[in-house]
Protein backbone atom coordinates (compact mmCIF):
# COMPACT_ATOMS: atom_id res chain seq x y z
CA UNK A 1 0.00 0.00 0.00
CA UNK A 2 1.52 3.40 -0.93
CA UNK A 3 0.27 6.37 1.25
CA UNK A 4 0.54 10.07 0.27
CA UNK A 5 2.07 11.93 2.77
CA UNK A 6 1.19 15.54 4.22
CA UNK A 7 4.13 17.12 5.11
CA UNK A 8 3.85 19.08 8.75
CA UNK A 9 5.49 22.42 9.33
CA UNK A 10 4.07 23.11 13.12
CA UNK A 11 5.60 20.30 15.67
CA UNK A 12 3.50 21.60 18.83
CA UNK A 13 1.29 18.65 18.98
CA UNK A 14 -2.63 18.39 20.54
CA UNK A 15 -2.78 15.77 22.83
CA UNK A 16 -4.60 14.64 26.10
CA UNK A 17 -3.56 12.57 29.13
CA UNK A 18 -5.81 9.51 29.87
CA UNK A 19 -5.54 7.01 32.78
CA UNK A 20 -5.47 3.32 31.74
CA UNK A 21 -7.00 2.66 35.17
CA UNK A 22 -10.11 5.04 35.30
CA UNK A 23 -10.54 6.21 31.82
CA UNK A 24 -10.36 9.88 33.22
CA UNK A 25 -8.95 12.07 30.58
CA UNK A 26 -6.85 15.34 31.27
CA UNK A 27 -4.74 17.90 29.61
CA UNK A 28 -1.02 18.23 30.29
CA UNK A 29 0.68 20.34 32.19
CA UNK A 30 3.76 23.02 31.31
CA UNK A 31 5.68 23.56 34.54
CA UNK A 32 5.87 19.74 35.73
CA UNK A 33 5.72 16.50 34.22
CA UNK A 34 2.75 14.55 34.76
CA UNK A 35 3.51 10.79 35.05
CA UNK A 36 0.51 9.75 36.47
CA UNK A 37 -3.49 9.95 37.70
CA UNK A 38 -3.22 10.45 41.24
CA UNK A 39 -6.97 9.92 41.75
CA UNK A 40 -6.56 6.58 40.02
CA UNK A 41 -7.62 3.35 42.45
CA UNK A 42 -4.18 1.37 41.14
CA UNK A 43 -1.39 1.54 39.41
CA UNK A 44 -1.63 2.85 35.84
CA UNK A 45 0.22 4.29 33.16
CA UNK A 46 -0.85 7.36 31.32
CA UNK A 47 -1.91 7.34 27.30
CA UNK A 48 -1.31 10.42 25.37
CA UNK A 49 -4.54 10.63 22.70
CA UNK A 50 -3.98 12.70 19.94
CA UNK A 51 -6.64 14.73 18.19
CA UNK A 52 -4.57 13.60 14.65
CA UNK A 53 -6.20 10.47 14.46
CA UNK A 54 -3.87 9.75 11.28
CA UNK A 55 -0.37 10.01 11.36
CA UNK A 56 1.16 12.63 8.41
CA UNK A 57 4.96 12.61 8.83
CA UNK A 58 6.76 15.44 7.78
CA UNK A 59 10.30 15.52 5.85
CA UNK A 60 13.12 13.49 7.33
CA UNK A 61 15.15 16.89 7.51
CA UNK A 62 12.47 17.29 10.71
CA UNK A 63 14.15 14.51 12.54
CA UNK A 64 12.17 12.77 15.26
CA UNK A 65 10.05 15.45 14.96
CA UNK A 66 8.75 14.40 11.80
CA UNK A 67 6.32 12.37 13.86
CA UNK A 68 4.97 15.00 15.47
CA UNK A 69 1.33 14.55 14.77
CA UNK A 70 2.15 11.29 17.76
CA UNK A 71 4.48 12.61 20.15
CA UNK A 72 3.67 14.72 23.75
CA UNK A 73 5.78 17.95 22.29
CA UNK A 74 5.45 21.33 22.76
CA UNK A 75 8.29 22.28 20.71
CA UNK A 76 10.98 20.86 18.77
CA UNK A 77 14.71 20.83 19.42
CA UNK A 78 17.92 20.75 17.50
CA UNK A 79 20.31 17.90 16.51
CA UNK A 80 17.64 14.76 16.22
CA UNK A 81 17.61 11.75 13.58
CA UNK A 82 14.33 9.53 13.43
CA UNK A 83 15.00 5.94 12.86
CA UNK A 84 15.20 4.36 9.42
CA UNK A 85 13.30 1.36 8.01
CA UNK A 86 14.83 -0.47 5.48
CA UNK A 87 14.38 -3.75 3.69
CA UNK A 88 17.16 -6.79 4.57
CA UNK A 89 18.78 -8.59 1.85
CA UNK A 90 22.23 -9.54 2.80
CA UNK A 91 20.47 -10.53 6.66
CA UNK A 92 17.39 -11.72 5.25
CA UNK A 93 19.14 -14.46 2.71
CA UNK A 94 20.90 -16.19 5.78
CA UNK A 95 18.01 -16.67 7.53
CA UNK A 96 15.98 -17.54 4.55
CA UNK A 97 13.37 -14.84 4.85
CA UNK A 98 11.96 -12.83 2.28
CA UNK A 99 9.71 -10.10 4.34
CA UNK A 100 12.61 -8.88 6.87
CA UNK A 101 12.42 -5.29 7.28
CA UNK A 102 15.69 -3.67 9.97
CA UNK A 103 14.84 -0.44 12.11
CA UNK A 104 18.09 0.69 12.57
CA UNK A 105 18.45 3.57 15.65
CA UNK A 106 22.20 4.42 15.24
CA UNK A 107 25.25 6.28 13.72
CA UNK A 108 24.67 4.93 9.49
CA UNK A 109 25.03 8.29 7.76
CA UNK A 110 25.17 6.52 4.05
CA UNK A 111 21.44 4.88 5.42
CA UNK A 112 20.28 8.48 6.72
CA UNK A 113 20.57 7.47 10.76
CA UNK A 114 23.00 9.64 12.57
CA UNK A 115 22.87 9.57 16.11
CA UNK A 116 25.92 10.30 17.41
CA UNK A 117 25.43 8.44 21.05
CA UNK A 118 24.52 5.41 18.80
CA UNK A 119 21.17 4.07 20.52
CA UNK A 120 18.10 4.94 19.96
CA UNK A 121 17.37 6.63 23.51
CA UNK A 122 17.96 9.81 21.33
CA UNK A 123 14.49 9.34 20.58
CA UNK A 124 13.48 9.17 23.71
CA UNK A 125 15.59 11.86 25.19
CA UNK A 126 14.22 14.33 22.12
CA UNK A 127 10.89 13.95 22.90
CA UNK A 128 11.03 14.32 26.58
CA UNK A 129 13.07 17.10 26.26
CA UNK A 130 10.38 18.87 23.79
CA UNK A 131 7.80 18.01 26.04
CA UNK A 132 9.34 20.69 28.69
CA UNK A 133 8.26 24.55 27.35
CA UNK A 134 11.33 26.26 27.10
CA UNK A 135 12.21 28.28 30.48
CA UNK A 136 11.17 24.73 32.25
CA UNK A 137 11.56 25.46 35.95
CA UNK A 138 13.04 22.74 37.42
CA UNK A 139 15.96 20.29 36.80
CA UNK A 140 15.20 16.96 35.24
CA UNK A 141 16.61 13.82 36.69
CA UNK A 142 17.19 10.89 34.81
CA UNK A 143 18.61 7.31 35.89
CA UNK A 144 20.77 5.19 33.82
CA UNK A 145 22.44 1.80 33.17
CA UNK A 146 24.61 3.81 30.75
CA UNK A 147 22.50 4.58 26.96
CA UNK A 148 20.02 6.99 28.38
CA UNK A 149 22.50 8.72 30.17
CA UNK A 150 24.57 9.27 27.07
CA UNK A 151 21.29 10.52 25.16
CA UNK A 152 19.98 12.68 27.79
CA UNK A 153 23.69 14.24 27.94
CA UNK A 154 23.97 14.98 24.59
CA UNK A 155 20.65 16.72 23.69
CA UNK A 156 20.37 18.48 27.18
CA UNK A 157 24.24 20.01 26.81
CA UNK A 158 23.22 20.71 22.83
CA UNK A 159 19.76 21.98 23.89
CA UNK A 160 21.09 23.87 27.49
CA UNK A 161 18.12 21.98 29.65
CA UNK A 162 19.05 21.48 33.24
CA UNK A 163 19.83 17.89 33.83
CA UNK A 164 20.93 15.49 36.50
CA UNK A 165 21.93 11.85 35.51
CA UNK A 166 22.88 9.10 37.99
CA UNK A 167 24.20 5.78 36.60
CA UNK A 168 26.16 3.07 38.66
CA UNK A 169 29.66 3.72 39.23
CA UNK A 170 30.64 0.73 36.81
CA UNK A 171 28.93 1.70 34.30
CA UNK A 172 30.78 5.05 34.06
CA UNK A 173 32.68 3.68 30.95
CA UNK A 174 29.81 4.21 28.57
CA UNK A 175 29.24 7.88 29.82
CA UNK A 176 30.39 10.30 27.26
CA UNK A 177 29.34 13.13 24.61
CA UNK A 178 29.82 13.88 21.43
CA UNK A 179 30.17 17.14 21.87
CA UNK A 180 31.64 19.67 25.26
CA UNK A 181 29.17 19.09 28.21
CA UNK A 182 27.06 22.26 28.14
CA UNK A 183 27.49 23.69 32.45
CA UNK A 184 23.51 22.49 32.66
CA UNK A 185 24.38 18.80 33.14
CA UNK A 186 25.32 17.36 36.09
CA UNK A 187 26.78 13.99 36.49
CA UNK A 188 26.38 11.36 39.65
CA UNK A 189 27.67 7.90 40.49
CA UNK A 190 26.29 5.24 42.81
CA UNK A 191 29.43 3.40 43.99
CA UNK A 192 29.80 0.56 46.23
CA UNK A 193 29.09 -2.16 43.46
CA UNK A 194 25.80 -0.30 43.10
CA UNK A 195 23.44 -1.17 39.53
CA UNK A 196 20.83 0.11 37.76
CA UNK A 197 18.24 -0.17 40.59
CA UNK A 198 20.32 1.86 42.98
CA UNK A 199 21.13 4.64 40.82
CA UNK A 200 16.86 4.64 40.08
CA UNK A 201 16.78 5.26 43.44
CA UNK A 202 19.29 7.43 44.40
CA UNK A 203 17.70 10.21 41.63
CA UNK A 204 14.12 9.54 43.14
CA UNK A 205 15.65 10.80 46.41
CA UNK A 206 17.04 13.76 44.16
CA UNK A 207 13.82 14.26 42.42
CA UNK A 208 12.23 14.78 45.58
CA UNK A 209 13.80 18.32 46.29
CA UNK A 210 13.30 21.56 45.39
CA UNK A 211 13.54 22.62 41.80
CA UNK A 212 14.20 19.13 40.44
CA UNK A 213 11.79 17.12 38.58
CA UNK A 214 11.63 13.43 37.96
CA UNK A 215 11.76 12.20 34.17
CA UNK A 216 9.90 8.94 35.32
CA UNK A 217 11.18 6.21 32.91
CA UNK A 218 8.31 4.23 31.55
CA UNK A 219 5.77 6.85 33.38
CA UNK A 220 6.75 8.98 31.06
CA UNK A 221 4.45 9.30 28.11
CA UNK A 222 6.79 11.04 26.14
CA UNK A 223 9.54 8.42 26.97
CA UNK A 224 7.31 5.77 25.60
CA UNK A 225 5.94 7.48 22.44
CA UNK A 226 9.60 8.55 21.30
CA UNK A 227 10.80 4.95 21.58
CA UNK A 228 7.61 3.99 19.36
CA UNK A 229 8.96 6.22 16.47
CA UNK A 230 10.73 2.58 15.62
CA UNK A 231 7.37 1.29 14.94
CA UNK A 232 5.95 4.27 12.52
CA UNK A 233 9.37 4.41 10.92
CA UNK A 234 9.06 0.85 9.82
CA UNK A 235 4.62 0.95 8.84
CA UNK A 236 5.26 4.15 7.15
CA UNK A 237 8.36 2.52 5.20
CA UNK A 238 6.42 -0.57 4.68
CA UNK A 239 3.37 0.56 4.34
CA UNK A 240 1.82 -1.75 6.95
CA UNK A 241 1.98 -3.00 10.46
CA UNK A 242 4.52 -5.62 10.50
CA UNK A 243 3.50 -8.79 11.26
CA UNK A 244 5.64 -9.79 14.00
CA UNK A 245 8.49 -7.58 16.45
CA UNK A 246 12.04 -8.45 17.56
CA UNK A 247 13.63 -6.73 20.29
CA UNK A 248 15.60 -7.62 23.34
CA UNK A 249 14.03 -5.50 26.61
CA UNK A 250 15.54 -4.56 30.22
CA UNK A 251 12.46 -2.52 31.24
CA UNK A 252 10.44 -3.46 28.42
CA UNK A 253 9.43 0.16 27.78
CA UNK A 254 10.74 -0.24 24.45
CA UNK A 255 8.09 -2.85 24.14
CA UNK A 256 5.37 -1.40 25.25
CA UNK A 257 6.05 1.60 23.38
CA UNK A 258 5.98 -0.54 20.17
CA UNK A 259 2.38 -1.71 21.26
CA UNK A 260 1.09 1.57 21.88
CA UNK A 261 2.39 2.63 18.34
CA UNK A 262 0.86 -0.19 16.76
CA UNK A 263 -2.76 0.39 18.44
CA UNK A 264 -2.59 3.96 16.72
CA UNK A 265 -1.56 2.79 13.72
CA UNK A 266 -4.54 0.26 13.53
CA UNK A 267 -6.47 3.23 14.71
CA UNK A 268 -5.55 5.15 11.71
CA UNK A 269 -6.81 2.87 9.48
CA UNK A 270 -4.68 2.72 6.38
CA UNK A 271 -1.80 0.38 8.07
CA UNK A 272 -4.25 -2.65 8.13
CA UNK A 273 -5.79 -4.03 11.45
CA UNK A 274 -3.11 -7.25 12.06
CA UNK A 275 -2.18 -7.26 15.87
CA UNK A 276 2.02 -6.95 15.97
CA UNK A 277 3.02 -9.65 17.80
CA UNK A 278 5.90 -8.39 20.33
CA UNK A 279 8.88 -10.74 20.30
CA UNK A 280 10.92 -9.89 23.33
CA UNK A 281 14.21 -11.57 24.58
CA UNK A 282 16.33 -11.41 27.67
CA UNK A 283 20.35 -11.75 27.88
CA UNK A 284 20.41 -15.19 30.07
CA UNK A 285 21.00 -15.81 32.91
CA UNK A 286 19.59 -12.37 33.76
CA UNK A 287 15.90 -13.67 33.08
CA UNK A 288 13.23 -11.69 35.17
CA UNK A 289 10.98 -10.87 32.98
CA UNK A 290 11.19 -14.12 30.91
CA UNK A 291 10.51 -16.19 33.75
CA UNK A 292 7.76 -14.36 35.11
CA UNK A 293 5.84 -14.55 31.66
CA UNK A 294 6.94 -18.05 31.51
CA UNK A 295 4.22 -18.42 34.14
CA UNK A 296 1.68 -15.66 32.78
CA UNK A 297 1.73 -14.36 35.97
CA UNK A 298 0.98 -10.71 36.44
CA UNK A 299 3.58 -10.25 39.10
CA UNK A 300 7.29 -10.54 39.23
CA UNK A 301 8.62 -13.69 40.13
CA UNK A 302 10.89 -13.10 43.53
CA UNK A 303 14.49 -13.21 42.70
CA UNK A 304 16.68 -12.33 45.83
CA UNK A 305 18.83 -8.91 45.09
CA UNK A 306 22.39 -10.74 45.59
CA UNK A 307 21.40 -13.61 42.87
CA UNK A 308 20.31 -10.48 40.54
CA UNK A 309 23.44 -8.46 41.31
CA UNK A 310 25.56 -11.75 40.14
CA UNK A 311 23.21 -12.26 37.20
CA UNK A 312 23.98 -8.93 36.09
CA UNK A 313 27.55 -9.24 36.28
CA UNK A 314 27.56 -12.49 34.27
CA UNK A 315 25.47 -11.19 31.38
CA UNK A 316 26.73 -9.29 27.49
CA UNK A 317 24.49 -6.51 27.53
CA UNK A 318 24.42 -4.92 30.71
CA UNK A 319 21.92 -2.65 30.01
CA UNK A 320 19.20 -5.64 30.10
CA UNK A 321 19.64 -5.94 33.65
CA UNK A 322 16.47 -3.50 34.86
CA UNK A 323 15.30 -5.15 38.31
CA UNK A 324 12.27 -3.45 38.81
CA UNK A 325 10.43 -3.30 35.09
CA UNK A 326 7.18 -2.19 34.61
CA UNK A 327 5.67 -5.49 34.32
CA UNK A 328 2.32 -5.58 36.57
CA UNK A 329 0.94 -2.05 36.02
CA UNK A 330 -1.76 -1.64 34.09
CA UNK A 331 -0.83 -0.90 30.56
CA UNK A 332 2.95 -2.57 31.21
CA UNK A 333 4.34 -4.69 29.81
CA UNK A 334 2.42 -7.73 31.12
CA UNK A 335 -0.92 -6.43 29.29
CA UNK A 336 1.29 -5.36 26.15
CA UNK A 337 2.34 -9.47 25.78
CA UNK A 338 -1.20 -10.71 26.71
CA UNK A 339 -2.58 -8.08 24.25
CA UNK A 340 -0.50 -9.36 21.43
CA UNK A 341 0.30 -13.07 22.23
CA UNK A 342 3.65 -12.27 22.85
CA UNK A 343 6.94 -14.28 23.39
CA UNK A 344 9.93 -14.31 25.38
CA UNK A 345 13.35 -15.49 24.53
CA UNK A 346 16.17 -16.21 26.43
CA UNK A 347 19.47 -15.56 24.48
CA UNK A 348 22.88 -16.61 26.40
CA UNK A 349 26.14 -14.43 26.31
CA UNK A 350 27.40 -16.89 23.19
CA UNK A 351 24.59 -16.91 20.86
CA UNK A 352 24.45 -12.56 21.45
CA UNK A 353 28.03 -12.68 20.33
CA UNK A 354 27.06 -15.12 17.17
CA UNK A 355 24.60 -12.71 16.17
CA UNK A 356 26.46 -9.68 16.44
CA UNK A 357 29.39 -10.89 13.85
CA UNK A 358 26.40 -12.33 11.46
CA UNK A 359 24.92 -8.87 11.40
CA UNK A 360 28.14 -7.03 10.41
CA UNK A 361 28.52 -9.66 8.36
CA UNK A 362 25.60 -9.35 6.13
CA UNK A 363 24.25 -6.09 6.66
CA UNK A 364 27.40 -4.09 7.07
CA UNK A 365 26.91 -1.79 10.41
CA UNK A 366 28.30 -3.10 14.11
CA UNK A 367 25.47 -3.14 16.26
CA UNK A 368 25.29 -2.68 20.24
CA UNK A 369 25.08 -5.95 22.74
CA UNK A 370 21.73 -5.66 23.52
CA UNK A 371 20.76 -5.62 19.79
CA UNK A 372 22.55 -8.45 19.22
CA UNK A 373 20.39 -9.96 21.42
CA UNK A 374 17.55 -9.18 19.69
CA UNK A 375 19.17 -10.48 16.42
CA UNK A 376 19.94 -14.07 17.81
CA UNK A 377 16.07 -14.13 19.57
CA UNK A 378 15.61 -13.79 15.93
CA UNK A 379 17.52 -16.68 14.55
CA UNK A 380 16.01 -18.91 17.25
CA UNK A 381 12.58 -17.54 16.04
CA UNK A 382 13.35 -18.96 12.66
CA UNK A 383 15.52 -21.91 13.57
CA UNK A 384 12.48 -23.13 15.85
CA UNK A 385 9.87 -22.14 12.95
CA UNK A 386 8.20 -19.62 15.51
CA UNK A 387 7.75 -17.74 12.60
CA UNK A 388 6.95 -18.08 8.60
CA UNK A 389 9.74 -17.42 6.41
CA UNK A 390 7.21 -14.56 4.51
CA UNK A 391 6.12 -13.59 7.32
CA UNK A 392 6.48 -9.12 7.47
CA UNK A 393 9.04 -8.97 10.57
CA UNK A 394 10.42 -6.13 12.11
CA UNK A 395 13.87 -6.30 13.72
CA UNK A 396 14.66 -3.31 16.00
CA UNK A 397 18.08 -2.59 16.19
CA UNK A 398 17.79 0.01 18.93
CA UNK A 399 21.63 0.34 19.05
CA UNK A 400 24.30 0.11 16.01
CA UNK A 401 27.42 2.20 14.87
CA UNK A 402 29.09 3.21 17.67
CA UNK A 403 32.10 1.40 17.61
CA UNK A 404 32.16 3.31 13.73
CA UNK A 405 31.45 6.65 15.24
CA UNK A 406 34.14 6.81 17.75
CA UNK A 407 36.41 5.71 14.97
CA UNK A 408 35.51 8.63 13.30
CA UNK A 409 34.75 11.44 15.79
CA UNK A 410 36.57 12.70 18.94
CA UNK A 411 34.21 11.96 22.19
CA UNK A 412 34.44 14.40 25.06
CA UNK A 413 33.98 12.87 29.12
CA UNK A 414 31.32 14.32 31.00
CA UNK A 415 32.73 15.33 34.63
CA UNK A 416 31.72 13.59 38.19
CA UNK A 417 30.12 15.50 40.53
CA UNK A 418 30.21 12.89 43.08
CA UNK A 419 30.02 9.50 43.99
CA UNK A 420 27.21 8.16 46.38
CA UNK A 421 28.22 5.38 48.72
CA UNK A 422 25.41 2.87 49.93
CA UNK A 423 26.15 4.26 53.30
CA UNK A 424 26.19 8.06 52.04
CA UNK A 425 23.39 10.68 52.75
CA UNK A 426 21.77 11.64 49.25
Amino acid sequence: MQVSWIMKKEFMSDYTLTCLSSGRSMPDRLDTIVLNNPQAGEAAFLRARYAQAQLNPGPESEGIYRFADWLPVNRSLDGSSAPITYKSTGLATALGLSNLYITFSGYWPERGVKMPTGTFKECEAYSVCARMPAGFPHRLVVASAGNTARAFIHVCSQNHIPLLVVVPEANLHAVWSPQPVAKEVQLIAAGGGADYFDAIRIADEFARRQGYVPEGGAKNVARRDGMGTTVLSAATTIGRIPEYYFQAIGSGTGAIAAWEAALRLEADGRFGTNTMRLMLSQNAPFLLLYDSWARRSRELIEIDDETERQHTEEIYAKVLSNRRPPYAIKGGLYDALIATDGEMYAVSNEAAVEASGLFETHEGADISEEAAVATASLVAAVRDQDVPRDAIIMLNITGGGLRRYMQEHAVYPVELQRVIMPDDEV
